[in-house]
């Protein structure tokens, strides 16, 4: 499931706790993309806190408390990790990680947390929801097999990367623009990895992110940012990033377009998208602006140029995943969307 889709099931699973109506959530999928991040989201959305337990990191005892003696009997005092009402307040996020890297014993301490909400005299605060997340055993980590009675305790999602998803993350997250170019240049590269191949750095959502940091810290057509890159998403991305990066010197002026002056399109496929991510960029930036609406429109109006149409829609489609609703207020939109009515279907009432 793609991580939009993903994000609107656990929100709408927080918002069901306080009605009774909250199921546990288990997330599967392979490392780096993006699992903890989403769940997350859901907490900082929510402004509510989050407690992220690693399960492969703990004993059994450090969920059931350990015992002590009190008027004769046994008691057992509650890890101050759990969600505490008083303490951390009456909703949040309960999120164990790693869940499929924890050791048999340490699951069967999560059972009864997971399903009765409780462990011993230990309760989850009704308003605080539980979601989990591990890697498949194929994924070449650290992984046991879930066993079925703690499986049958959660609904279950398979979390896909998507490229859409993932420009609008990284617009969002002002990631730079170079690497968004690439990766809607060359998508299959967002997530490229095969166990089999034992790899050490591969392409992720994540290892993009380290790209995008070195980047920040190393100079453009250097040897040591080619094999910054290569070290973070292995060699053949790697390179093929660089290439990408050094070729961008012939990218046309970006402020002459905002300006409304006549710029030629460059024939490279591999500059129109570098060029198509620096205009989302540049328009993420300027709406929070009114004075900057006429270098919007103008953007706009450069979209119906690209000799192939798909392209300009690409573009467009990026700023409205960007900006939302507000492209729509700009009467170059529905221009432009009228020049170009057969490849893309729209409500002019919008």
């Amino acid at each position: 499931m793609r991580p939009s889709h993903l994000q609107v099931i656990l929100n709408n699973e927080f918002t069901s706790a306080v009605n009774g109506h909250h199921t546990p959530v288990m997330i599967w999928g392979p490392p780096g993309v993006g699992k903890s991040q989403l769940v997350a989201k859901v907490a900082q959305d929510h402004t509510v806190p989050l407690i992220d337990i690693r399960l492969s990191q703990l004993e059994p005892s450090d969920l059931r408390g350990i015992p002590f003696r009190a008027d004769g009997h046994v008691d057992w005092a509650v890890p101050r990790l759990l969600p505490n009402a008083e303490r951390h307040g009456p909703a949040g996020v309960l999120f164990m990680d790693e869940i499929t890297s924890a050791t048999p014993a340490v699951s069967a301490a999560a059972y009864q947390l997971i399903l009765d909400r409780r462990l011993g005299e230990y309760e989850v605060p009704p308003a605080w929801v539980i979601f989990a997340a591990g890697n498949r055993q194929g994924d070449r980590g650290v992984t046991y097999s879930m066993p079925a009675p703690l499986a049958n305790r959660f609904t279950h999602f398979s979390f896909e990367t998507n490229v859409d998803d993932w420009v609008l993350w990284a617009h969002q997250n002002a990631i730079d623009e170079r690497v968004i170019a690439f990766i809607r240049f060359r998508p299959e590269l967002l997530f490229d990895f095969d166990p089999a191949l034992d790899p050490v750095a591969f392409p992720t959502p994540r290892s993009w992110v380290f790209a995008h940091h070195a980047l920040q810290k190393f100079e453009a057509g250097s040897l040591i940012l080619s094999n910054a890159l290569q070290a973070c998403v292995g060699d053949a991305a790697g390179v093929e990033l660089n290439a990408f990066i050094d070729n961008l010197d012939n990218l046309p002026d970006v402020d002459a377009i905002l300006a409304g002056e006549k710029v030629t399109i460059p024939d490279s496929i591999d500059l129109q998208y570098a060029l198509s991510a620096s205009l989302v960029g540049q328009a993420v930036r300027l709406i929070e602006n009114d004075d900057n609406d006429p270098k919007i429109g103008n953007l706009l109006n450069f979209a119906a140029t690209f000799p192939q149409r798909e392209m300009g829609v690409m573009l467009v489609s990026d700023m409205h995943r960007a900006i939302g609703s507000k492209l729509f207020a700009f009467t170059q939109f529905k221009d432009w969307a009228n020049q170009i009515s057969d490849v893309l279907l729209y409500d002019q009432k919008a």
